[in-house]
């Protein structure tokens, strides 16, 4: 029924949100004798900020047209490579006339990013895919809406999920020989889990997986949100957040958790910011400051863009994830395509380097509970086994804005690089070639930042703070617990630690707080 409410909410402004558009470009027209005066333009962001408040935001594209290797110029052409019910495998496929450059790009590695399903389009990574395609074959999982998607399709589970990673890693080890796996926030945890059973079955695993800012083991570092799935039963989920999609749209009737209540806990979570950045919009309006505000519609154009999440899913994710830990107490089964269960053994993993990234700033996914994969996988030897602790960076910090750029992204880029075989030109993969585009993407030269290993004294921060402040998340993203669990995993030597431009240990700010990102 929320559903239905929410929808006649939206119906209801829909014109109202276009007069307001209308107005304002009326008003705003350079013709009109009065655009230019005070009162003129304080108009014109008062309705253009209510036409950003009430519209209906939609799924943002990549957009992502070229990029730069070698300083040449690489055209993109985004390609959907595997259609499943659920998800689109796509592939950012890059193309030149530069000989040179062709060279370079047949013999980069493949990469699988696989993108959080938790609210947002996979377009959330934007930064992180541009910034890998000067250097890697990118594919990302590009999650689909749920109320977009038949009942005939069936329902979809967590099972599915990890399933489906287990198909696309095997796409592209058929293609390449081999792949990389990067997962960001939620999708951690599944991707684990799949590069387990593949390990266990015998089955060539990825070359690396590369593990950022999510929850492995959420009873570690727990923060604010985790308080909801904590106080909360799994009857309470089912019952209160739970709605049937309304019968406009293509998967009427399917139970989902509705993007919309996930975009109302994104921005509980920081009230004030979210108002402040909105005054901020109307005042760069009002002083002509164009690029400030066309800054705030880039993010929120993104931010305001959710999916609703089957319920199976959702309901799976809370239960085994933020609630009864499975993965950390190893008792969590899989049910595989054929209908059998399989038990997740991340200590089966041999062949798989592990690099694991947290944001110290982190309000979603708290210190440790991604470092906890490394006590899992107790099979990785020491020396394929590296976690970095990013000073000063929140959670959308490290895989988006200049903090991911600068500081992350290069240790990703070598950490591969460092597992990755002597290049070698797959038969199968032809390279089409095409005049360079005309419109350029400029990539900075990434700075010089010192690496302390964290047992000694830091250097001050000195990297610029991510300019994106929220994240999207579960509303559960982590669960306070106070005892340890039960079966706790076998001592295994600590992975290389580093601290990326941290402060003094004794300065080191508390995670679980409301966190400047």
């Amino acid at each position: 029924m929320l559903y239905h409410i929410y929808e006649a909410q939206r119906s209801l402004l829909e014109p109202f949100a276009d007069f307001a558009q209308a107005t304002a470009k009326l008003y705003s027209n350079p013709l009109l004798p009065l655009s230019k005066s005070f009162a003129t333009q304080r108009t014109v962001a008062a309705f253009d900020l209510f036409y950003r408040l009430a519209k209906d935001y939609e799924k943002p594209q990549f957009g992502i047209q070229s990029v730069q290797v070698n300083g040449v110029d690489v055209t993109i052409r985004e390609r959907v490579e595997i259609d499943k019910p659920f998800c689109e495998l796509r592939r950012f496929k890059r193309f030149s006339d530069h000989p040179a450059t062709l060279d370079t790009l047949l013999g980069q590695p493949p990469v699988l990013i696989v993108a959080p399903l938790s609210g947002h389009y996979a377009t959330l990574l934007r930064d992180t895919v541009r910034s890998m395609l000067g250097d890697h074959k990118v594919y990302i999982t590009d999650w689909k809406n749920a109320r977009m998607i038949p009942l005939s399709e069936g329902e979809f589970h967590l099972d599915d999920y990890i399933n489906y990673v287990q198909e696309f890693i095997r796409h592209l080890q058929a293609r390449y020989g081999n792949c990389h796996v990067i997962s960001v926030c939620q999708p951690t945890v599944p991707v684990l889990a799949a590069v387990s059973l593949m390990a266990s079955r015998g089955e060539k695993t990825p070359l690396s997986m590369t593990m950022m800012g999510g929850p492995i083991n959420a009873q570690r570092s727990p923060t604010s949100v985790n308080n909801l799935a904590m106080q909360r039963s799994f009857e309470w989920f089912e019952n209160n957040v739970i709605h049937r999609v309304p019968d406009n749209y293509p998967g009427a009737g399917r139970r989902v958790y509705p993007g919309f209540l996930q975009h109302t806990g994104f921005v509980a979570m920081n009230p004030d910011r979210h108002t402040s950045s909105h005054y901020d919009y109307f005042k760069s309006l009002t002083r002509g400051d164009e690029a400030s505000a066309e800054q705030h519609r880039k993010f929120y154009n993104e931010y305001n863009a959710v999916l609703d999440l089957d319920a199976p899913y959702y309901l799976q994710t809370i239960r085994v994830v933020f609630q009864d830990f499975n993965l950390v107490r190893g008792t969590w089964d899989i049910r595989n395509p054929e209908g059998q269960l399989e038990r997740v053994r991340p200590q089966d993993i041999k062949d798989t380097a592990l690099l694991t990234i947290e944001g110290e700033l982190d309000d979603i996914s708290g210190i440790g509970q991604t470092q906890a994969a490394h006590d899992l996988c107790t099979s990785i030897a020491p020396d394929a086994r590296q976690h970095l602790e990013i000073a000063g960076a929140g959670h959308y910090g490290i895989f988006s804005g200049s903090r991911w750029r600068k500081v992350v992204y290069p240790q990703v880029r070598e950490f591969i690089l460092r597992h990755q075989p002597k290049p070698s030109v797959p038969a199968q993969e032809p390279v089409e070639e095409v005049a360079p585009p005309a419109e350029k993407t400029t990539v900075s030269e990434q700075k010089q930042f010192e690496i302390i290993i964290n047992t000694a004294q830091t250097a001050p921060e000195n990297a610029n703070p991510a300019t994106v402040q929220e994240a999207p998340a579960l509303p559960t993203a982590a669960v306070a617990t106070a005892a340890p669990t039960a079966a706790a995993a076998p001592a295994t030597p600590a992975a290389p630690a580093i601290v990326v431009n941290a402060q003094p240990a004794g300065k080191r700010k508390e995670t679980g707080r409301k966190a400047k990102r």
